[in-house]
C-alpha cells in the first residue's frame, strides 16, 4: 500500500543528499523485469485504507516493482516512524532528511488498518531513526503489541533497521514483542558496504540476526540479498555461509533496481537461470526457505512464503 503525496513540496529534490552524484546511466530492463502498471480495484481499494489512515508504505517510497500485485491482493508493507530516512544508501529511494518526532497514534492506526483489511500475514517495516535514542526500537514493539490486540489472527512480520550504536536494550524490546519473523536484510556483500550501504556495518547487521535467535530460538530470522550490483558469485555465497553461522531461517535475493540516475548503477541484470541457480544453492547450505528472481523482494508474497516456512520447520523437526 502506499500514499501518493508529494510531502516535499514543488520544487524541492527527493532525494538531495545525492544530488552531488554523477549521473549514472539507467540500462534498459530485460522482458523478465517488466511489470504490468497498476489499475485495479483492489489496487484502488488498498490504496484508500492507507490514505484514509494516513499510513505510509515502502511499496511506494521504495518504488518496489511488484506494488501492483501486491496491493490488488491487499498486500501491504507498511512503514512506520514517518517517510524520511536518517541515512543515504545509495540504492534506496526513500528520501534522506531530519526526520518529525514520532507520532504516537501510529501504532493504533496501523493496527486499526490491518484489521480492517482482514490480513492474514502483515510486514511492518521503517526507515532507519539514528537520532532517536533507542531507533525507534521502542515504537517498533508498540506497533506489534497493537497489532495483536486488534487483529490477533494476523501474524506479523517485521523488517528492522539495525539499531547500529544504540543500547542492546533496543533491539530485545523488538524481539520481546515477538514478531512471527524478524527480518533484517543484509543487503549487499562486504565488499560493497562503503558505496552501497555507508551508513551501515556488515557484521553490526548479522550479528544482530544472530542475537534473535540467542535470545528467543523459535523466533523465525530472515534476510535479504540485492545482487547485480557488481557482486561476485562466489561473494554470494560467502553471505550465505554466515547468514547460516547466524541461524538465518529464511533467504530472499532479488535484482537490484535503480530508481534514479543519482542511485547507484546497475552492473548487469542477473538471469532467471542464476537465481534458480543461486536458489538450489541455498537450500543445500540449509536455509528452511528461499526465495531467488529477479522481482523478490523482502515482502513479495511474505504470508504464503510465512506457510512454507513454518511446514519446512515442521517437516525438518520431524525428520530430526
Amino acid at each position: 500500500m502506499t500514499v501518493v503525496i508529494d510531502r516535499l513540496g514543488p520544487g524541492r529534490p527527493r532525494h538531495p543528499e545525492k544530488q552531488h552524484r554523477p549521473d549514472t546511466p539507467i540500462l534498459r530492463k530485460p522482458e523478465w523485469l517488466r511489470v504490468r502498471a497498476p489499475g485495479s480495484a483492489g489496487y484502488s481499494a488498498t490504496r484508500d485504507i492507507v490514505k484514509t489512515h494516513g499510513l505510509v508504505t515502502v511499496c511506494e517510497e521504495a518504488a518496489c516493482p511488484n506494488i501492483g500485485e501486491c496491493w490488488t491482493q491487499s498486500h501491504a508493507t507498511m512503514m512506520i516512524m514517518g517517510e524520511v530516512c536518517t541515512r543515504a544508501c545509495a540504492f534506496c529511494n526513500v528520501t534522506t532528511g531530519k526526520p518529525q518526532p514520532l507520532d504516537p497514534t501510529e501504532p493504533a492506526r496501523v493496527a486499526d488498518a490491518v484489521a480492517k483489511m482482514g490480513l492474514k500475514h502483515v510486514v511492518i517495516t521503517s526507515v532507519d531513526r539514528d537520532d532517536l535514542d533507542d531507533g525507534g526500537a521502542a515504537h517498533f514493539a508498540e506497533v506489534v503489541r497493537a497489532i495483536r490486540a486488534a487483529a490477533p489472527g494476523t501474524t506479523i512480520e517485521i523488517l528492522t533497521p539495525d539499531f547500529l550504536r544504540k543500547p542492546a536494550e533496543a533491539a530485545a524490546l523488538v524481539i520481546d514483542a515477538r514478531p512471527d519473523v524478524f527480518n533484517h536484510n543484509l543487503e549487499t556483500v562486504p565488499r560493497l558496504y562503503l558505496s552501497i550501504r555507508p551508513g551501515a556495518r556488515y557484521y553490526h547487521s548479522l550479528r544482530l540476526l544472530e542475537r534473535v535467535k540467542e535470545r528467543d530460538p523459535q523466533q523465525f530470522t530472515k534476510s535479504g540479498l540485492m545482487v547485480g550490483l557488481g557482486e561476485a558469485k562466489e561473494e554470494v555465497m560467502q553471505v550465505m555461509d554466515d547468514m547460516r553461522s547466524a541461524g538465518v531461517d529464511f533467504l530472499t535475493i532479488g535484482q537490484y533496481l535503480q530508481p534514479t540516475r543519482k542511485h547507484a548503477a546497475v552492473d548487469r541484470f542477473v538471469t532467471p537461470e542464476e537465481f534458480k541457480a543461486y536458489e538450489e544453492i541455498a537450500r543445500a547450505k540449509g536455509f528452511l526457505m528461499v526465495s531467488a528472481s529477479p522481482l523478490t523482494r523482502s515482502s513479495h508474497h511474505a504470508g504464503e512464503d510465512f506457510a512454507k516456512l513454518q511446514a519446512a520447520r515442521r517437516a525438518r523437526e520431524a525428520a530430526a
